[in-house]
């Protein structure tokens, strides 16, 4: 089985919560928005302890340092079956920094060139309701896992 573990960053603007997220790279996503953005994450083997695996992936993905401490949103299951972890970081990253990893696949198809394309092409802040229109539809509750947390801390 699939699994991945994965970081969702947010911030307080003017009193709202935002949250980062990452749109993937490469020509299968590039006119995609809605419903194509996720939270930075990448696949971990069994033996690697989730919260390692997703402090590695994010750096790689973005370029990222992080400093303090994740706490955990929960897992779920994605439509393909496979399963993702995510953790809240409190953090402010400037999009413009982003520095992705690589991937090569042939492109254009059957055309035998190899092309290289970065894991993410870019990143955002959006506000709840903005975000929960461009997240992948599945994750979701990570959205709503890091309100809820957010609300318990305020009241």
């Amino acid at each position: 089985m699939q699994r991945s573990a994965g970081i969702l960053p947010f911030r307080r603007r003017s009193g709202a919560l935002q949250v980062l997220l990452a749109h993937p790279g490469g020509p299968f996503w590039r006119n995609r928005d809605e419903g194509a953005w996720s939270i930075v994450k990448g696949e971990y083997r069994e033996s690697e302890e989730p919260e390692a695996a997703a402090r590695r992936e994010f750096i790689e993905e973005t370029g990222w340092p992080i400093e303090g401490g994740l706490t955990p949103l929960g897992e779920i299951r994605q439509k393909g079956g496979k399963r993702v972890i995510a953790f809240a970081l409190e953090a402010d990253f400037d999009p413009d920094t982003l520095a992705s990893n690589m991937f090569e696949i042939p492109w254009p198809p059957r055309s035998g060139r190899m092309q290289a394309f970065p894991e993410v092409d870019r990143a955002a802040w959006f506000g709840l309701d903005e975000a929960r229109v461009k997240i992948i539809a599945g994750q979701q509750p990570f959205l709503d896992s890091l309100a809820q947390m957010q609300q318990e801390a305020d009241d």
